[in-house]
């Protein structure tokens, strides 16, 4: 069995699991979504209904970093897929919690990718709000803030009380939904144009 790399799976799965996805109404797909303001990227996300991540590990990684990744992503992420080189499987299977989905990545002979499914991903159910919020900008979040009805003066909050506040004012599901409408909105991502 050929051995895959990052970027061949990466184009793999945007083109043969996530094609349909991103031409649903309302969904925003990013590559190297940071998270808790970049201690870690996700390698995709697909923000919609719930914010789902998707992480790589091809032949060519180990599994080192995959303990503390899982750790975070379960703090930020509403569900979450690692997407693996096949000689993984066994061990993914052991560390991942029960709600993460795992998909099993193979490559053929003629370089062909394919994928299929061990475990599908479920809600999860650790979510924290605190950490969500951190996906808005500051003044993405002060906004929202506004729009809650809570005082003017949070201007002068910084940005680890404005998350809080978040996190006291609203559920998940309000918090996905305001998340997805600020990325919707934004005109440039990073160092780049958004939504190219």
């Amino acid at each position: 069995m050929a051995v895959t790399n990052d970027k061949e799976i990466r184009e793999a799965l945007h083109l043969k699991r996530l094609s349909a996805i991103k031409s649903a109404p309302n969904t925003i797909v990013i590559d190297e979504l940071g998270l808790a303001h970049a201690k870690a990227r996700i390698d995709v996300a697909v923000i919609n209904g719930c914010i789902h991540g998707y992480e790589i590990k091809s032949g060519m990684d180990t599994l080192v970093r995959l303990p503390a990744q899982l750790e975070l992503y379960g703090q930020c992420l509403e569900k979450l897929t690692l997407v693996c080189a096949a000689r993984h499987i066994e061990q993914v299977d052991k560390l991942a919690p029960d709600w993460c989905g795992i998909i099993k990545v193979e490559k053929g002979p003629r370089g062909g990718i394919s994928f299929s499914t061990v475990r599908r991903a479920r809600q999860n159910p650790q979510i924290d709000a605190f950490q969500l919020a951190h996906l808005l900008w500051r003044p993405e979040a002060l906004e929202l803030l506004v729009r809650q009805g809570v005082s003017q003066t949070a201007s002068k909050k910084s940005r680890k009380e404005l998350y809080t506040a978040l996190a006291e004012t609203m559920d998940i599901q309000q918090l996905t939904a305001a998340i997805r409408e600020f990325m919707q909105l934004r005109r440039s991502w990073r160092d780049r144009p958004a939504h190219v």
